[in-house]
């Protein structure tokens, strides 16, 4: 497994954390992955405070997936990039054609956890090389989420992700989760992902730079709401609020919806 792949521990020893802690996120799956798969992190990467963030990130797209579930029947879900992510266990594919997308070593790896159903599949594919999409349903809406995604596109390679995307499917809702340009910057000498061997990252200042034809910026979310930081407790809840819930946080990283306004019935 590549510097990138092996990113994907991160993100999944946090949600192992904070589900063995009884807050934001209940995630059995991740606890299990983690205590078999898990290797030394160093650093940042092992912080207590990336796990409450890793974790409450998690959770804030979990919520947005599910609402979006909720609202389209039809939808086919896309979860781009997904790593070893449990978020099909604690959701449940709801009766929609569910796809987790992610390079070749990292589904191989995937493949020991998880079993694929008549709803739930797995795919071999590289972001970078959207080709793949044409072999899913058209004759629907898709919901897509990429979480911790965009940061390792460049520019160019995102667009064409986003533009096959909307191309493809009658209708698109999307979360992604980018860093700013300065966030990007700043990476190159302090970020988490530097443990595992990753020294370029990629950023986005304006969300409307990434719209493509049909695909519009819809809105920002947070990603760290104040109804989830009350789950931590005394000191951790001010330092943690303090730290990564300020204005300063939005200059290092955001979270973005888009979505094709025209809305058409898909077929359930």
């Amino acid at each position: 497994m590549d510097e990138v792949n092996r990113t994907l521990y991160i993100p999944l020893y946090g949600k192992a954390m904070v589900s063995r802690k009884g807050i934001l996120l209940h995630d059995p799956k991740a606890e299990e992955i983690w205590d078999r798969e898990g290797f030394a992190l160093k650093g940042k990467a092992k912080s207590k405070w990336l796990t409450y963030y890793m974790g409450m990130r998690a959770a804030v797209f979990d919520q947005w997936l599910r609402e979006r579930m909720e609202e389209d029947a039809g939808a086919v879900i896309l979860h781009i990039g997904c790593g070893l992510d449990g978020r099909i266990a604690r959701l449940g594919s709801g009766g929609h054609p569910w796809y987790d997308v992610d390079f070749p070593s990292v589904i191989a790896e995937r493949r020991k956890y998880y079993q694929e159903t008549e709803d739930y599949h797995m795919l071999s594919a590289d972001a970078r090389e959207p080709q793949w999409i044409r072999a899913l349903p058209a004759d629907r809406a898709a919901i897509v989420v990429m979480e911790g995604v965009s940061m390792y596109l460049q520019r160019q390679e995102l667009l064409r992700l986003l533009q096959a995307l909307q191309e493809h499917f009658f209708n698109v809702s999307l979360l992604m989760d980018c860093y700013t340009e300065f966030a990007a910057r700043a990476s190159r000498h302090a970020n988490p992902v530097n443990r595992v061997g990753v020294s370029t990252l990629y950023g986005v200042d304006d969300p409307k730079c990434l719209e493509t034809g049909k695909l519009k910026f819809l809105s920002e979310y947070s990603l760290t709401p104040e109804e989830m930081i009350q789950e931590l407790s005394g000191f951790e809840r001010r330092f943690f609020r303090l730290m990564f819930g300020g204005s300063m946080t939005k200059k290092l990283y955001c979270l973005y919806a888009y979505h094709t306004p025209e809305k058409r019935e898909s077929i359930s």
